[in-house]
């Protein structure tokens, strides 16, 4: 559990700063507060040995805080949407109302499919399923790679080697 502290503390925060309303909009600047999440996972990692942080370590550490950043963003998510669902799926609703009868085309039968369709998959469950296939991946990848470019910034120097003793003189 200990190795993967800084993992969890870099997921916490990634998962708490991504589902935030108004902060959350700076990840989509490159996904920033997951990368930022991976970095300071490969830091708090760094700071917990004496020797360098392997490649490996890092990459792991950023992958899982990504992982644990992506389902803390989507359960915070989802208890938002708990607090403000219904006023936000009414509009949403009326926003596909307004879009149907703007097309007249579509047959009545296909609308009720499209509009039930819609509706599951933006309430509860669903949603939260549709939020998670597609934050889980971005959000692992993009903690990978901050793990990695914490690494390059964070990455302890060895000492230099001690020079080999010198023969004896005759």
């Amino acid at each position: 559990m200990k190795r993967f502290q800084p993992a969890l503390l870099g997921g916490l925060f990634i998962g708490v700063l991504s589902s935030l309303p108004f902060v959350s909009a700076a990840n989509l600047c490159c996904c920033l507060w997951v990368v930022t999440g991976g970095l300071l996972t490969a830091y708090l990692q760094q700071q917990a040995t004496p020797e360098p942080l392997e490649n490996g370590e890092a990459a792991l550490g950023g992958l899982v805080a990504g992982l644990v950043g992506a389902l803390i963003s989507v359960l915070i998510s989802q208890v938002l949407l708990a607090i403000t669902g219904p006023l936000w799926q009414q509009s949403f609703q009326e926003g596909m109302r307004r879009a149907f009868e703007q097309n007249q085309d579509m047959p009545p039968e296909m609308r009720d499919r499209v509009q039930g369709l819609v509706t599951r998959l933006t309430s509860g469950p669903g949603l939260a399923l549709v939020q998670l296939a597609f934050v889980l991946p971005v959000y692992a990848v993009f903690g990978l790679l901050g793990g990695l470019l914490g690494l390059a910034f964070f990455k302890k120097k060895l000492p230099p080697a001690a020079a080999p003793p010198a023969p004896p003189t005759i």
